[in-house]
C-alpha cells in the first residue's frame, strides 16, 4: 500500500508559513537544500527543476496533494500546475472548478480520495501542505518529513492546523535525522500503529 508524507517545512515553535501565507523567512541556500533535494528530487517545483536542470525521475512520490492556500501560493509565483511532473490534486470546498487542466480538484471528503489512491499502485503520495489539510488527514498519515530551521517566528500558520483537538495523540517514532551544518534539522517520522 502507498503512503501518505506530510513532507513540509517548519520552524522550531512548529509554523509553515506567517499568517497571511508568506514563506520568506525560511532561508535560501546552506548544505541542507542539496542533500535534501538530491534524495527528494520530485519535491522541487517543475519551473525550478528546470531552470537548476535537474532531469531525474521520481524516486519517492509519484502524487502531491496541496490544500487551496499552498496552491495559491504557486499562483502567486506563476503557475496554476506546480508540479506538472506528479499527479497534483487541489483541497479545496470554495474553488468551483479544478485550477488547470493538469490538477485535479478534490471538493468533498478528502479523507476518503486519499484511502482511495493508497491503494492504488504507485510511488508515495507527497502531502504538501498545508497545516489545516494535514490535520484533516491525519488518520492517513503514514510518514512526517520535517524540514527544521532553526528559527522562531512567534505565530504563523500551524504545523497542524487551529482546528478542533484529535480525538487521540496521533504517535510517530523517529526514523532517521540529520542535522547540518547550516542548522536545518531533517527528521523523518513514522506512525505507530
Amino acid at each position: 500500500m502507498r503512503k501518505l508524507t506530510y513532507y513540509v517545512a517548519a520552524t522550531i515553535d512548529g509554523f509553515i508559513a506567517t499568517e497571511d501565507g508568506s514563506v520568506d523567512f525560511f532561508p535560501v541556500g546552506g548544505d541542507h537544500g542539496p542533500a535534501i533535494t538530491a534524495q527528494y528530487p520530485e519535491t522541487l517545483p517543475t519551473k525550478v527543476r528546470e531552470a537548476l536542470g535537474v532531469d531525474r525521475r521520481n524516486l519517492y512520490f509519484d502524487t502531491v496533494l496541496m490544500g487551496r492556500k499552498t496552491h495559491d501560493f504557486g499562483v502567486r509565483t506563476g503557475t496554476s500546475s506546480p508540479y506538472s511532473h506528479l499527479r497534483q490534486y487541489v483541497v479545496s470546498r470554495t474553488l468551483p472548478e479544478a485550477p488547470d487542466p493538469d490538477v485535479e480538484l478534490i471538493s468533498d471528503d478528502p479523507l476518503a480520495r486519499v484511502r482511495e489512491m493508497k491503494r492504488e499502485k504507485g510511488l508515495g503520495i507527497w502531502l504538501c501542505g498545508g497545516g489545516d489539510l494535514a490535520q484533516t488527514l491525519m488518520p492517513e498519515i503514514d510518514q512526517v518529513f520535517l524540514k527544521l530551521y532553526p528559527i522562531v517566528l512567534g505565530r504563523g500558520r500551524p504545523l497542524f492546523g487551529d482546528g478542533p483537538r484529535l480525538p487521540e495523540a496521533a504517535r510517530f517514532r523517529v526514523l532517521t535525522s540529520r542535522v547540518f551544518e547550516d542548522g536545518v534539522a531533517f527528521l523523518k517520522y513514522i506512525r505507530v500503529r
